[in-house]
């Protein structure tokens, strides 16, 4: 299995100590494990000029220096960690510029076949609040992409570093991700989607059918989910 871990800041503060004991929890011996640190990975703004979306993704002024090798990583993995530390009540700045380039992902759009077969968890700590919005946006951008089966866990640390948490906060922070770790699926190739992640296709597929973006809606003829294809059928070889 191929993990990434796209992690919000540069540095290794709580969050990031959360998401590596996530990984500690899944990954076994022959498992690949990646990680993409924010800003350095992405560090180009968003410019809104849509061309991803009425164009190309591979016109995006950022995709050759940038774009190319960290969607390559995304495609390419089993499991996505992102982790994020509360920033002002919401996601980190590079992380929200990270997920700004993926708006041609979205469902509505042209999503990537191979997320509604990924298992993604969202990550957040703060000093006290903030967790629920910032878990909130990351988890919708995964699940406008087509993530299989998405997770959370946000905590408050009463600290801005690691260093500084409590021993208790720490014992408690071990136990949640022991619980939530009973949730993942250990085998790659029996995750499916969720139910609100078929409904949601199933709603853009009415409308594609009715007729969308020429480039968006050639997409999903292309793939066959305006016929009887899907995503998250198992492609026989």
């Amino acid at each position: 299995m191929k993990i990434l871990m796209i992690n919000g800041t540069l540095r290794h503060g709580s969050s990031y100590r959360i998401g590596r004991l996530v990984i500690e929890k899944i990954a076994k011996k022959d498992d690949q494990i990646l990680e993409l640190y924010l800003p350095k990975d992405m560090p180009e703004f968003c410019r809104g000029c849509a061309t991803c979306i009425i164009e190309s993704e591979k016109k995006c002024p950022d995709y050759l220096m940038y774009m190319k090798r960290v969607t390559r990583m995304i495609d390419e993995a089993d499991f996505l960690v992102f982790t994020s530390p509360v920033h002002v009540l919401r996601v980190t700045g590079a992380m929200k510029v990270l997920l700004d380039h993926y708006g041609y992902r979205f469902m509505v759009h042209r999503p990537e076949e191979s997320m509604f077969g990924k298992q993604a968890v969202c990550i957040t700590t703060g000093a006290g609040a903030g967790m629920r919005s910032t878990l909130k946006d990351m988890k919708q951008s995964l699940f406008f992409w087509g993530v299989g089966r998405i997770y959370t866990y946000g905590v408050a640390v009463a600290a801005t570093k690691w260093e500084d948490v409590s021993q208790e906060i720490k014992e408690k922070i071990v136990q949640d991700i022991d619980k939530l770790a009973l949730k993942f699926i250990q085998e790659p190739e029996q995750v499916t989607p969720s139910i609100k992640t078929k409904i949601l296709f199933y709603i853009m597929r009415h409308m594609h059918q009715k007729g969308m973006n020429p480039i968006d809606q050639a997409y999903w003829k292309e793939k066959g989910w305006l016929e009887k294809e899907r995503p998250w059928k198992k492609k026989v070889k």
